[in-house]
């Protein structure tokens, strides 16, 4: 039987790389090896495309985190082709160059492409319109919902149109805030109050995500948010349980088991990008989370119906805060490519579902054909 050629694109333009590649190493270590070829295309950090000499091996974020801070590129794997998506239907997909005093081309077919990218330039929508453009299938999202799915802002109110319940939260531009700090200031004290959370609106893992407590650490946070995007949200502290949901599927998404973060470290202030990547025995992710039926069947439709108000396919993971005091529960974020690591909620939501990593992968490369598929049925002329 003829291998499925897959590339595996990840490392990435954005702050969201090491993550990419740990959660790259997870996927090519549970491709089956009989059905799939699995080609790695590295995106560097400069935005450069690499067909990587070898396969990424790192499934570990805190490990790649690591080697990244020791700059140890011959372990990271550094070595590769230069490479180019062909932005336009054909047999090849991608073109490999080898420079030399004779430069040579060389053409590389790919049946689908698995984008194993977190964040901008990958998450974010860009990505999956150059692959729209060169009409190769590939999985997860298409270029609306990934762009909807990384814009913190664009996602509330389409949750708000789809009647979810949220937290409060007011957003603002970087511009803005450097204008009239005072005024942003007052507005977030008034509809916020403290403390509260400063994200950047397209970032994910945590990035640039700040817990302010005082005017003093409010500004702090918003400058740190203001140097990875040029939006800003801020958003209500809730005392609640942190309870995720994964959903897989296109036209007829179905849910997971939901899942639990929890922190045994009471100093920890939230699960920052160190807390969930570097440290260890801090948080456990434990699935299924212990909740009542009635509540997981609630936590299940919900994370359907914000998969399907962004117009998800393929996958997806829904976030929720289940408030301690009121036990309401609210949806808190959707991320259009979630973290597929060794310790990452995603693949264990579904491996205590009955859906094992390598089967998930299958189920995720199918959903990424019969999507495609289904998009060649559309009419592209009148003739």
């Amino acid at each position: 039987m003829k291998k499925i050629r897959v590339g595996i694109i990840y490392g990435g333009w954005s702050g969201e790389h090491e993550v990419s590649i740990a959660s790259a190493a997870a996927v090519v270590q549970n491709l089956d090896k009989q059905r799939y070829e699995a080609i790695p295309v590295r995106i560097e950090k400069d935005g450069r495309w690499i067909i990587a000499d070898r396969l990424p091996a790192s499934s570990s974020a805190a490990e790649v985190i690591e080697q990244s801070r020791a700059h140890t590129a011959q372990r990271l794997g550094r070595g590769g082709r230069e490479a180019h998506l062909v932005a336009h239907p054909g047999d090849e997909q991608i073109m490999t160059i080898e420079r030399g005093n004779t430069p040579s081309i060389t053409g590389l077919a790919l049946d689908v492409v698995f984008p194993v990218l977190h964040g901008p330039f990958g998450e974010d929508g860009t990505l999956q319109g150059l692959l729209e453009m060169a009409n190769i299938p590939y999985v997860g999202c298409g270029v609306l919902a990934s762009a909807c799915g990384m814009d913190k802002v664009t996602m509330k109110l389409l949750f708000l149109q789809a009647g979810l319940p949220l937290c409060r939260y007011v957003w603002f531009l970087r511009s803005q805030w450097h204008n009239e700090p005072a005024r942003i200031t007052r507005t977030i004290m008034r509809e916020i109050g403290l403390p509260c959370f400063v994200k950047p609106a397209n970032l994910g893992s945590s990035v640039g995500v700040s817990r302010a407590l005082d005017k003093p650490s409010l500004e702090q946070a918003v400058e740190l948010a203001a140097q990875y995007d040029r939006k800003i949200v801020v958003e209500e502290a809730v005392d609640a349980r942190e309870i995720e949901c994964a959903v897989i599927g296109n036209n007829e998404p179905k849910a997971s088991l939901p899942g639990e973060y929890v922190v045994h470290d009471n100093s920890a202030r939230f699960l920052d990008y160190e807390e969930k990547y570097t440290k260890t025995g801090h948080v456990d992710f434990v699935v299924p989370a212990p909740v009542s039926k009635a509540l997981a069947t609630k936590i299940q439709r919900l994370a359907i119906r914000a998969f399907q108000s962004i117009d998800g396919a393929g996958l997806a993971r829904v976030d929720f805060f289940f408030k301690r005091d009121t036990k309401e529960l609210l949806v808190n974020e959707l991320n259009t490519m979630p973290g597929l690591t060794e310790v990452s909620g995603y693949p264990k939501m579904w491996a205590a579902s009955g859906l094992s990593y390598t089967r998930m992968l299958d189920v995720l490369i199918e959903l990424a054909l019969e999507r495609h598929r289904e998009k060649s049925l559309n009419k592209t002329s009148r003739d």
